[in-house]
């Protein structure tokens, strides 16, 4: 054997040892659940269905408990009534650098770090433009969009029966009507050519997006890298200079980035798409949902359709076939019912992840009476879907109810565990630091896009198909999309 061959052997041993070994549980820390695999650990069961691995391990193990998981160790906090002592943990958890490293390998942007002077800050600040008054302006425009994109693909024909598939249905409208309100529009035209290549470019990228989450090497994707890269080159600076009627929160992000030489054109490209992504990511699977559900259950269809011609009538609007229907943010706001439907489809078909990173070895304070010790670098996990469909805090949990969040003609808040009023219930946006800063304009369109679709048409669902099932392979990443697409019909109504 030759002294090069013993010195890589005597290199790797010690390492391969240390794998097959790995991590042993220490004093105070919670149950470890390593799985037979090393490295992979539970990886694949979790995988396959993570809020049935997740019951039936805190069955096993109780409320808190650390699973390796890909070679990370994940700390599970199960019981909601724990959340709000990890949620306002500080200093010692952290969520900026896990998200930094995960979205720049995703997007294909250089990581935000010191390399950067003030990036950080300035990208935190702009977000304020997707809330509080700015967000008037944003939902204007995306009413108008809406109604543009809607008139001339949908409202200009006859009116009989049309069929359609409905993800497709509700993507091809909110992609280009959310493009047009975020990076505006083309020099002397309404629309961008090209819309239906880049959809379908992003779609492509879009079902890729979990394996570069679990950062995957890009090069393993097949034409992934190809396709992101086209879609990257859509935002180039020279091309979006030339846009008008952007967003203001676009406006702001393409002079922030202006600013930094030391980021190349086609970096500054790649955050202006990562916004895109995280502009329809989650909103369409979510339409798509509170669709499904509405038009599954036609009694909810009709009693929101009904709210909606209410709130309409009574503030005097009027619309038509040949006249755009206008709803103002004061408007949405008393779509109560509405909102109280989308809340119950995220309820049902939301899985995000809420994540935070140990920055050092310290004792988590679960509540006045418990600790967990935890160590640096692991990672600690909130699962709202084991909240959302938990019994115990909503009856019969996987049944479609539009009204479950009103309660007496008011927006309920009341939700209870183990007799506590519970201050988490409903979490598909995160929590804390980490909470999706357009929430609000989310909402927003969604109900825009309701409103439109209400008013407008008619839909049923086509018989002779299985009921809409969940995609988990997105468990974790938020709202996941319909396992196989679902085919309805629907007609102008006569308005």
């Amino acid at each position: 054997m030759s002294p090069l061959l013993l010195l890589v052997l005597g290199l790797l041993l010690p390492l391969l040892l240390l794998v097959l070994r790995g991590r042993t549980r220490r004093e105070d820390e919670p149950p470890l659940i390593k799985g037979w695999i090393p490295f992979i650990g539970k990886a694949l069961e979790f995988g396959k269905d993570a809020h049935k691995f997740l019951k039936e391990h805190k069955r096993k193990f109780g409320d808190v408990f650390t699973v390796q998981i890909a070679g990370k160790y994940m700390t599970f906090i199960m019981d909601p009534l724990l959340y709000p002592n990890i949620i306002k943990q500080g200093r010692q958890l952290d969520f900026d650098e896990f998200s930094n490293r995960v979205a720049s390998f995703a997007f294909g942007y250089p990581p935000v770090t010191s390399k950067f002077p003030g990036l950080k800050e300035q990208i935190t600040r702009g977000f304020i433009l997707l809330q509080g008054d700015n967000l008037t302006p944003l939902t204007e425009s995306m009413m108008g969009n809406l109604m543009l994109v809607f008139r001339q693909d949908y409202l200009d024909q006859e009116s009989s029966w049309k069929t359609a598939y409905m993800h497709k249905f509700c993507n091809s409208i909110m992609f280009e009507a959310t493009f047009l309100t975020m990076y505006g529009k083309p020099p002397s035209a309404s629309r961008h050519s090209g819309m239906s290549v880049l959809e379908t470019d992003f779609i492509k990228f879009d079902k890729m997006f979990p394996l570069l989450v679990a950062q995957i090497p890009i090069w393993l994707l097949g034409r992934t890298r190809a396709i992101r890269e086209r879609l990257i080159n859509y935002f180039l600076p020279h091309q979006m200079s030339c846009w008008s009627h952007s967003s203001e929160f676009i406006r702001t992000r393409f002079e922030m980035f202006e600013q930094y030489d030391t980021l190349r054109d086609f970096d500054k490209a790649a955050h202006h798409f990562a916004i895109l992504w995280a502009s329809l990511g989650n909103t369409v699977p979510a339409i798509f949902w509170v669709t499904y559900y509405l038009v599954s259950h036609p009694e909810a269809l009709q009693f929101v359709r009904q709210e909606l011609e209410d709130v309409l009538r009574l503030s005097g609007v009027e619309f038509s076939r040949d006249k755009d229907v206008t709803l103002t943010p004061a408007h949405l706001e008393k779509l109560l019912y509405m909102e109280s439907a989308i809340e119950e489809s995220l309820r049902l078909c939301s899985a995000s992840m809420n994540i935070r990173v140990a920055q050092e070895d310290f004792s988590l304070r679960l509540d006045a009476e418990r600790s967990a010790a935890v160590r640096k670098g692991d990672i600690i996990a909130l699962y709202p879907q084991a909240i959302h469909l938990d019994p115990e805090i909503y009856e019969d949990p996987q049944t479609f109810r539009f009204d479950r969040y009103m309660q007496n003609g008011q927006k309920k808040t009341n939700f209870y565990k183990r007799g506590q009023k519970l201050k988490h219930y409903l979490m598909p946006f995160g929590s804390g630091a980490s909470k999706c800063p357009g929430r609000f304009f989310a909402i927003n369109e969604i109900k825009q896009f309701l409103s439109v679709i209400l008013l407008y048409l008619d839909l049923e669902l086509e018989e002779g198909q299985s009921k809409a099932t969940l995609d988990l392979s997105r468990a974790g990443l938020g709202v996941m999309l319909p396992a196989e697409d679902v085919r309805f019909r629907y007609r102008l109504r006569p308005v």
